[in-house]
């Protein structure tokens, strides 16, 4: 794919055909007129679809919905957040909340803050692994848990002893909480036209009070000061403006909702619903009180606005207007205050104007300022249905708002079964939203727990088959004994919750190894291994995940309190245990994947290739020594002891001379002066240096980096030197060699 095929499509198909999104900040979002068919008609469309299906593999971009990118912009993310997106997979959100963290990090340091991406399905949570991976970052923790039920992991006895030693982490909190929550989709039928046959108006009611539990959770894990967004896939109100109205109605005074009306105000949104009705089977509810007494389990208060005042409707059978053309009320810069003037409408239609409302019955408005929720619906901007909503922590949670929160789910026992058995909605290609299907719950406690609590979770959702999603029992440590008996406990607890089928967290404290490690590759003691490197397996560890200090606090913390964190994945793999006979004397390799984060400080085993050389190393994977076209470089790489090293591309015109350091004892290759007043320091920061991961063996150069990111470097290097594949010739002349295996 090159820019003229960019050009040729766009002269095509007109400007619209490839344009960044308006609303999105840095022109950092494009979006792609074409629809699927004229994808694979067209060759150039055809090329570039390639393109982009390569591009989102090694993680240069990732492809998306463009609406379910806008609830992570009203998080107002900066770098030292600690984040929780409690509804994860498939993971596009969690990409860009960290993409955030890291935005403005400088060269070789790495965020304070950290995002933990939840999904209670595992094989969902295995979608979510494998798109964040692309990310290569040491600040993620992607865990495995209901969010309703998510664990509270406090070792204060309660809120006053949380900050009482600053110095040590005391209670899972966290500045910034997403709860993109599982509703019935209605929002994708644009695209999703399976929808329009599984879509029904019941959908939204089964969800509701699950979607009330999991936002409650997420108010309960935010830090005073904190903002949560809430958002669905959904237009219904039950789902959207109902929650948000029971949620400040159970947070009293704690909880605000936010007037975000002067933020990304190129988004063309309108205001929230203040008034609506109630649908059950065939018949529409305008309170509480109009429900059948045997349907009032199933349809709940909470479903309906909440008012202390019944306000006369004033819009006779024949005085409805279509406001179609009135698009002032719902433009970019829309005065959310004038939208209370609006709050009898309904996208468009006035509510009086309804068929199915009687002009004389009384309509309860909800009491909240709910105008200041928003609904991104498709017609305005070409895009999918949207709903978000951003709260602002004020204060913590007092008792009787946690006594409040308790409430219990009367639906029948058959009901419940039926839900459970319910399909999950199929994944579409391309689509990013995913309608997500979790346990309905029987009792839940939506506030902080109380330590000494003892809670059953049921991580079987019903619809995943994997045999580890059993019923787990999560002990809370009271932290009342002393410390000899209080340790003495956490064994045994630590013991006894372990997660089944789940491979535990454990720092990797072998000494002698990371000295060994350290010294090899003379990583610089500013960069600290210590503490910072885990693994998965109990002995003889073969991979070692990297782990930023943030992360690092929430581990320590997860075993004080006896492992109520179900950890699927953390960190960045950055050493590998390696199966090589040559004779290394370190026993771990590099990983590419954490080769960005260390090559700062490594000061050993670093070869500087040309570009001729670097290319023909991606393109070959295997080459003889004598076989580089900068003899210098095939003498340096034959010098090297066996083992892993890393081969660093460098332009002609700052060609390192690289010498070997009179050490008869050490393997170090250093470097004394450098064309171009460009030294080695600045060219390992600069974050545009391109590296990779090699072994040096026997009489070869070996490339260890997979296949998509071998292909992405080499097209990088085909737009920015111009050089093109080899010829079969050069195949000949450059024989693969087969049967190389270092254990990676």
């Amino acid at each position: 794919m090159t820019l003229g095929d960019l050009w040729r499509v766009s002269n095509e198909y007109g400007e619209d055909a490839i344009r960044p999104l308006p609303w999105y900040p840095g022109n950092l979002a494009w979006h792609l007129n074409f629809s699927r068919k004229e994808l694979r008609k067209n060759l150039a469309l055809e090329s570039f679809h390639e393109f982009l299906k390569h591009e989102s593999d090694v993680g240069n971009i990732t492809r998306q919905e463009a609406v379910s990118m806008v609830p992570p912009l009203f998080l107002n993310v900066q770098p030292d957040h600690h984040i929780l997106d409690l509804c994860a997979a498939p993971g596009s959100k969690t990409f860009q909340l960290l993409e955030m963290i890291h935005q403005s990090k400088e060269s070789g340091l790495l965020p304070g803050g950290l995002v933990m991406a939840n999904d209670i399905n595992v094989q969902r949570c295995d979608l979510l692994i494998h798109n964040t991976k692309r990310m290569c970052t040491a600040n993620l923790i992607v865990t495995n848990h209901e969010a309703q039920n998510f664990p509270n992991c406090s070792l204060a006895k309660d809120y006053s002893e949380v900050y009482k030693d600053t110095c040590k982490l005391q209670r899972l909190e966290f500045d910034r909480v997403l709860c993109d929550v599982p509703c019935s989709g209605d929002g994708t039928i644009r695209k999703g036209h399976d929808m329009w046959r599984k879509w029904n108006s019941g959908m939204g009611n089964q969800l509701h009070l699950l979607q009330v539990n999991i936002a409650m959770r997420g108010i309960a894990l935010l830090k005073v000061g904190g903002r949560m967004v809430y958002s669905t896939c959904s237009m219904n109100p039950v789902e959207n403006e109902a929650v948000v109205a029971e949620l400040l109605r159970r947070s009293g005074n704690s909880v605000e909702l936010l007037d975000v009306s002067c933020e990304l105000p190129e988004l063309v949104r309108r205001p929230g619903l203040s008034t609506w009705k109630v649908k059950d089977g065939g018949s529409w509810f305008q309170t509480h009180d109009d429900v059948p007494h045997d349907r009032k389990t199933v349809v709940l208060p909470s479903m309906f606005p909440s008012s202390d005042i019944t306000e006369e409707s004033h819009a006779g059978c024949g005085d409805f207007e279509m406001k179609t053309d009135n698009r002032s009320s719902f433009s970019r810069n829309c005065n959310v205050e004038e939208t209370r003037k609006n709050n009898h409408d309904m996208d468009g239609v006035s509510i009086g104007s309804t068929k199915n409302l009687d002009c004389t019955s009384n309509i309860m408005n909800s009491k909240f300022p709910l105008h200041r929720c928003m609904r991104i619906v498709p017609h305005d901007q070409n895009s999918g249905a949207f709903f978000i909503a951003v709260l602002h922590k004020l204060a913590p949670l007092n008792g009787s708002q946690i006594q409040g929160t308790k409430i219990q789910h009367t639906l029948g026992k058959d009901r419940i079964e039926q839900l459970h058995k319910e399909p999950q909605p199929e994944a579409r290609p391309y689509e990013t939203i995913l309608t997500r299907q979790h346990n309905n719950v029987l009792e839940v406690d939506d506030d902080a727990e109380l330590l000494g609590r003892r809670h059953n979770l049921n991580m079987d959702n019903g619809t995943s088959k994997d045999k580890n999603s059993t019923e787990v029992e999560m002990v809370f440590n009271d932290v009342e004994s002393g410390r000899e008996e209080s340790g003495d406990r956490m064994k045994k607890l630590q013991k006894q919750s372990r997660w089944k089928g789940v491979d535990p967290v454990l720092f990797f404290k072998d000494e002698v190894v990371i000295k060994s490690i350290r010294s090899f590759f003379g990583i610089k003691e500013s960069f600290s291994l210590e503490g910072h490197l885990v693994t998965r397996s109990t002995d003889n560890a073969r991979r070692m995940y990297y782990i930023s200090k943030s992360v690092k606090e929430i581990v320590e913390l997860n075993e004080q309190v006896g492992e109520q964190l179900k950890i699927a994945s953390l960190g960045v793999k950055m050493f590998e245990r390696h199966r090589s006979k040559d004779g290394c004397s370190c026993a771990y390799r590099l990983s590419y994947e954490g080769l960005s984060l260390l090559l700062p400080y490594i000061s050993k085993r670093i070869l500087y290739a040309s570009p001729v050389d670097f290319h023909r190393l991606l393109q070959y994977r295997t080459i003889n020594f004598a076989h580089f076209v900068d003899s210098r470089f095939g003498e340096e790489a034959a010098s090297l002891m066996p083992g892993c090293c890393v081969v660093v591309l460098v332009e002609g015109n700052i060609m390192l001379y690289v010498q070997r350091l009179k050490e008869p004892l050490d393997d170090n290759v250093g470097f004394k002066n450098i064309s171009g007043h460009k030294n080695a320091d600045s060219i390992l920061k600069d974050p545009m240096t391109i590296a990779i991961v090699c072994w040096r063996g026997k009489g070869t150069m070996n490339v260890m980096v997979s296949p998509p990111d071998r292909k992405d470097l080499l097209e990088r290097m085909a737009y920015r030197f111009g050089i093109k594949a080899s010829t079969e010739e050069d195949e000949k002349f450059y024989p693969k060699v087969n049967g190389f295996d270092q254990g990676s």
